[in-house]
């Protein structure tokens, strides 16, 4: 299946699909959840659904997750839950933009703080437009905002990175959206679009010079076997979002929405608190495996981030004042 669907006819299926949201809510007993997700299984977001959510909505619902991308390819599962095709996923501002413009403010380099920071923008009421553009026009719903980290740039390369012009000419493999692959611009480099699960042995051969990842994930997928270095930008706060068909949502009762809400934000919080505990400690086991990890001139990347996307098209479609909004959450 295609990672580039046409929007038009995506929208309207939704659309058509969000027909028949209304129904009067039914018991969901005997329900089973399909995931579709190119996380890995050791992946915290991965061990926290398996181990809290699964399990908290057991009595309703058959949680039942596909890791490595092993159901739908990256970047096609929002069109699998608009079909009927799957009933969750984990997805991201960037896959999200593609068809709500609104959401590449989410996309953009240094606009979140940190992990508390997402968490709360998340939780604040001025989401509540984008979360029911999502809705209204996709049939997904986001249950809960999940910590990805704090992205860095890895690479088998020995050039030291100091400022964005030293990543010139850098191929930095990118998932394949116009929102990420603009961020590989705006941190100087040349952007290369390629699947998750194709990295590590683009890697190994030469094919990419490097990737942007949290260091948890940099560990899980194995990449620091095939780089050398790696380079603390902190460029994004990465987030993901649990998606769920609105469809099958607005079939469980109002206390089965309770208690797989709170099953969500379980596991978010327990894979956010876990995420933070890894990244504080990976740095040393990456300097023992061999790697270079240090902090380049994250002032000079912020600056030339943050020029770049507030002349790019994608802050045109940012809902009005919604970054000093942002900006404004405590």
């Amino acid at each position: 299946m295609s990672t580039i669907f046409n929007r038009r006819i995506f929208l309207g299926a939704a659309s058509a699909l969000a027909l028949g949201l209304t129904a009067t809510a039914a018991s969901a007993q005997g329900l089973k959840l399909t995931l579709s997700s190119p996380a890995t299984p050791t992946d915290q977001r991965a061990v926290a659904l398996t181990e809290i959510f699964g399990p908290a909505v057991k009595d309703f619902a058959s949680f039942q997750p596909h890791w490595n991308a092993t159901l739908f390819k990256q970047g096609t599962e929002l069109e699998a839950i608009a079909r009927g095709n799957l009933d969750m996923s984990i997805t991201s501002p960037q896959e999200l933009a593609t068809l709500i413009p609104g959401w590449s403010i989410f996309t953009a380099g240094y606009l979140l703080r940190d992990a508390d920071h997402q968490k709360k923008v998340f939780a604040d009421p001025l989401m509540n437009d984008l979360k029911k553009q999502t809705e209204d026009k996709l049939g997904v719903k986001l249950l809960t905002v999940m910590y990805l980290g704090r992205r860095q740039v890895n690479l088998r390369t020995e050039k030291e990175i100091k400022t964005p012009a030293d990543l010139a000419g850098v191929k930095l493999r990118m998932p394949g959206t116009e929102a990420w692959l603009f961020l590989g611009t705006a941190l100087g480099a040349n952007p290369l679009p390629l699947a998750f699960t194709e990295i590590y042995t683009a890697l190994q051969t030469g094919a990419i010079d490097g990737q942007d990842n949290p260091l948890p994930t940099v560990r899980d997928s194995k990449f620091f076997e095939v780089t050398k270095q790696i380079v603390l930008t902190s460029h994004l706060v990465d987030q993901n979002y649990l998606a769920i068909s609105k469809k099958i949502w607005d079939k469980l009762t109002p206390q089965q929405q309770a208690v797989m809400q709170k099953a969500a934000d379980d596991a978010a919080e327990s894979g956010r608190k876990k995420q933070l505990a890894l990244e504080a400690e990976l740095e040393g086991f990456f300097k023992e495996k061999g790697l270079k990890v240090y902090t380049p001139d994250v002032e000079a990347f912020r600056k030339k981030v943050q020029a770049d996307y507030l002349a790019s098209k994608f802050a045109k479609d940012w809902p009005a004042g919604m970054v000093e909004k942002i900006n404004a959450v405590k």
